[in-house]
């Protein structure tokens, strides 16, 4: 019993050789199927992620259902996956092959149909988007962008952007300065 357990069942170099090349085959789907899947992940999405798990399991473990199997295999996934972080964060050509660029969806307020299209993005998605960043209407909007993570960045026209603190202080103290000037007139 404890040797099926323990016992690989594969060679060590082959299980680590069929994690990596399924980590890059997982990369090149995801990769091809584009920011929107990552930035509105719907319920087919998520049963396509689920079976994809299944698919792959063979070919990731082959004959080999043992604990260390899994071990190196896990460990493998996880080496390799902070590897290609590293590489992203240092290697700017890793970066743009891996992740892709930020897609401009809206352009002073108006909706750049081509990157939608290109992006398989329905406008209801682009609404919601808007709406869930504090935005009431598109023609509020200066720039907007998915981010190749899959999140949309939206910049409001300067007309439409809330005032800060500093904002708010800056005239206090104008008008302060005004009932000052003006009870001086007195």
């Amino acid at each position: 019993m404890w040797n099926d357990v323990f016992a690989v069942q594969i060679p060590l170099p082959e299980k680590v050789f069929r994690t990596v090349l399924i980590y890059a085959l997982i990369v090149v789907i995801i990769r091809l199927g584009g920011k929107r899947g990552l930035a509105t992940m719907n319920t087919l999405d998520f049963v396509v992620v689920f079976l994809l798990a299944s698919v792959v399991e063979n070919a990731l473990v082959g004959e080999d259902n043992s604990v260390l199997g899994g071990v190196v295999s896990a460990v493998t996934l996880v080496a390799v996956n902070r590897a290609v972080t590293w590489l992203i964060d240092v290697v700017p050509l890793a970066q743009r092959v891996l992740e892709g660029r930020p897609t401009t969806v809206i352009e002073h307020g108006e909706v750049v149909q081509s990157a939608l299209r290109k992006l398989k993005m329905r406008s209801s998605e682009l609404d919601h988007a808007i709406r869930s960043q504090h935005g009431d209407d598109l023609e509020e909007i200066e720039h907007g962008e998915l981010t190749p993570s899959g999140q949309f960045v939206l910049t409001l026209k300067p007309d439409e952007q809330s005032s800060t603190k500093a904002d708010i202080a800056a005239l206090e103290q104008r008008l302060k300065n005004i009932e000052s000037m003006l009870s001086g007139q007195r």
